[in-house]
């Protein structure tokens, strides 16, 4: 069984079967709608993927950031952006020449020897981010009741669980939801950002490139890693496979412009928040004295004091929402890593529990919650070559996409890009063994 609703079956009168409807009409050129009416059918995946560049693993990494180095990394997260907004668009492009997802892809044209392996990384990749996401939610569940961790931990796997139920809907009730997740974490970071009232002209500094030795490398890796995600790299390809069908060449050019708008809203709102993050974080914290600011837990412990208790609860808001909705969509490219590179597939709820256990783990061991999240940014840093060089290879070739092959320039930057990525690992793991 799949983790995405089957692209082929709609349910006559559902929400998937109109917009589908409305998009068929577009692409035909039959369809009398204009702006925002027009391009709405074609709007989603990258919603969808969006909510991953806004998991629990941005806060940690974004608010360490802030308190530890003010604004200086802010073009980090602008830089590490712009690549996300690339990537997605090649990914959604595959799933649209193809038919295919990129693990599909990998395993129909790669050395079984080299799919396997390629399996194995990926689902220790998904497994990190999925740690991230779930400690996450059961955070903010613990600063938003007093309870336990332990026990946030427990509500927040029973509401995921409930979460996973609404893809059997179809995908556009799944695009609504995480939609209103990603309203919710907007909201919370403009209420946050307006009460801190960064300096403009310390925070226009920070779009800057420089670093403040090897800590404020590790933290762009950090940084790096949850926002080129690797797991939704693969997602992405899936969710837009046979999601609107095509009959021809043209129709593929024009569902691939489409979807270039959904990448680029989607990936500018994730963009926005992310900065938010670490400009409250810096305004906040940065040269304040404030001990382990980096902290999540303590992190919303000291806003109520220094900026009201507003301020801390839309941020503990922003990070349940955030938990909830990013670590369904890690289970839901769980899913499609194992059945497209080993074409095999387990029920939901048990990949569910599976990937969950290590949190579990995590808190029973008494570990910081946030330094395992920036830990797990790091982890996925180096798992995005392994996503992006095939994606790089396959765009590239007219004989995989068509008339979606990627421009040399665009290939280009897709691989500046992947080495800027590969470099900041290689000097990160040289600055740790040599001190």
């Amino acid at each position: 069984m799949s983790s995405l609703p089957p692209h082929d079956v709609t349910a006559p009168g559902s929400l998937d079967d109109r917009m589908t409807r409305r998009a068929e009409a577009v692409l035909a050129r039959h369809s009398q709608k204009r702006g925002l009416a027009r391009i709405l059918p074609f709007l989603g995946p990258a919603v969808i993927a969006s909510i991953a560049y806004m998991d629990p693993g941005n806060f940690a990494t974004n608010i360490q950031g802030g308190a530890q180095f003010g604004y200086a990394l802010l073009w980090v997260i602008l830089a590490a952006n712009l690549m996300a907004m690339l990537i997605q668009n090649l990914s959604a492009k595959l799933g649209i020449a193809t038919g295919k997802n990129l693990p599909e892809t990998i395993r129909e044209r790669w050395p079984r020897p080299v799919v396997w392996l390629y399996w194995v990384q990926a689902e220790i990749v998904a497994m990190a981010t999925d740690l991230a996401e779930f400690l996450g939610a059961a955070v903010a569940i613990q600063l938003l009741t007093g309870l336990p961790l332990i026990w946030g931990a427990s509500i927040t796997a029973v509401l995921t669980f409930w979460l996973l139920t609404i893809q059997r809907r179809g995908f556009r009730p799944l695009e609504l939801v995480i939609g209103g997740f990603v309203s919710v974490i907007g909201v919370a970071y403009l209420t946050q950002f307006v009460v801190a009232r960064p300096a403009l002209a310390e925070l226009g500094r920070g779009f800057i490139p420089s670093f403040q030795g090897v800590d404020s490398v590790y933290l762009a890796v950090g940084i790096i890693g949850a926002t080129v995600m690797p797991h939704v790299i693969y997602l992405h390809s899936a969710l837009t496979q046979g999601r609107v069908p095509t009959r021809n060449d043209d129709e593929k050019l024009r569902l691939s412009r489409l979807n270039r708008v959904d990448v680029i809203a989607s990936m500018g709102v994730a963009g926005l928040i992310n900065m938010s993050m670490l400009a409250v974080a810096a305004a906040t914290f940065y040269g304040k004295g404030v001990e382990n600011a980096g902290d999540l837990e303590t992190a919303y412990r000291t806003l109520t004091p220094l900026l009201g208790p507003a301020a801390a609860t839309a941020f503990a808001i922003a990070l349940l929402a955030s938990g909830l909705s990013s670590s369904a969509v890690g289970t839901m490219a769980g899913q499609v890593i194992m059945q497209g590179f080993v074409n095999f597939s387990i029920p939901l709820w048990l990949r569910r529990t599976i990937t969950m256990l290590p949190a579990f783990i995590v808190i029973l061991l008494g570990l910081n919650p946030t330094d395992v999240l920036v830990l797990s940014q790091v982890i996925l840093s180096f798992g995005v070559p392994f996503a992006l060089v095939p994606l790089l290879l396959f765009t590239a070739r007219r004989d995989v996409m068509g008339v979606l092959t990627s421009k040399p320039l665009v290939t280009g930057l897709g691989w500046l890009f992947a080495s800027i990525i590969i470099g900041l690992n290689v000097y990160l793991l040289w600055g740790a063994f040599t001190n």
